[in-house]
């Protein structure tokens, strides 16, 4: 979470190297490739340290806005894209978006659903997202959607969403978060069914002493 007015720091350092066997070299030394772009400029390859940037994005989400040192100069920059293996979760390529104090942004972020809805209810979640457009040093983390004592046939969009101070919903208003239903009893077997089952237990247990004494 970029929530607090002061950037995690981490060290950058550009690169000369591309390609997927320089990506592979630079994993392999405990680095991540990575590339910075924006505000009209040309897009920089860097390298960060896997270890330090994996506990950045383990404290502060994904949606976070890093003070990067680049050979030894300061740039702000929002983690816009992030590859993960989709095997061994190691971080294999990030894309920095450059980033200004006071500047906005949009950003996606994560929907979490809490609390119980009434007893006898289904809740579905339809958005595990949502755009919003915030202050760049001042990205929410989560928001935080309550579906305590939700009766069956609610339904929560993003327009009812209650959205932390300086953040601007920029998805549909009508975008459909959550979804109460009621939940469907089992259904209880026909007079036919059951009848039908009695019969055919029936003529299980009658074959079975036809076959013991065939043997």
């Amino acid at each position: 979470m970029a929530a607090s007015s002061s950037a995690p720091k981490l060290t950058a350092n550009l690169r000369e190297e591309k390609g997927k066997g320089a990506a592979r070299r630079i994993r392999r030394d405990g680095n991540v490739p990575a590339v910075i772009y924006g505000h009209g400029e040309a897009p920089r390859h860097l390298t960060v340290p896997a270890r330090d940037f994996a506990a950045i994005l383990r404290n502060n989400g994904t949606n976070v806005v890093i003070d990067l040192d680049i050979d030894g100069k300061s740039q702000l920059a929002l983690t816009k894209q992030i590859d993960v293996h989709p095997i061994k979760s190691y971080i294999e390529h990030a894309d920095f978006l450059i980033v200004r104090r006071g500047e906005k942004v949009t950003v996606d972020v994560v929907i979490v659903v809490e609390g119980d809805a009434q007893s006898g209810t289904v809740v579905t979640q339809d958005a595990n997202t949502l755009q919003v457009e915030a202050d760049a040093l001042s990205i929410p983390e989560q928001i935080t959607v309550s579906v305590e004592g939700a009766t069956p046939g609610t339904s929560i969009h993003a327009s009812d969403l209650e959205l932390p101070a300086g953040t601007t919903l920029i998805a549909a208003p009508e975008t459909l978060i959550v979804a109460v239903h009621e939940a469907k009893a089992a259904a209880e077997p026909t007079d036919d069914e059951a009848a039908e089952g009695d019969a055919a237990e029936g003529d299980a247990a009658a074959e079975a002493p036809a076959e013991e004494a065939g043997e």
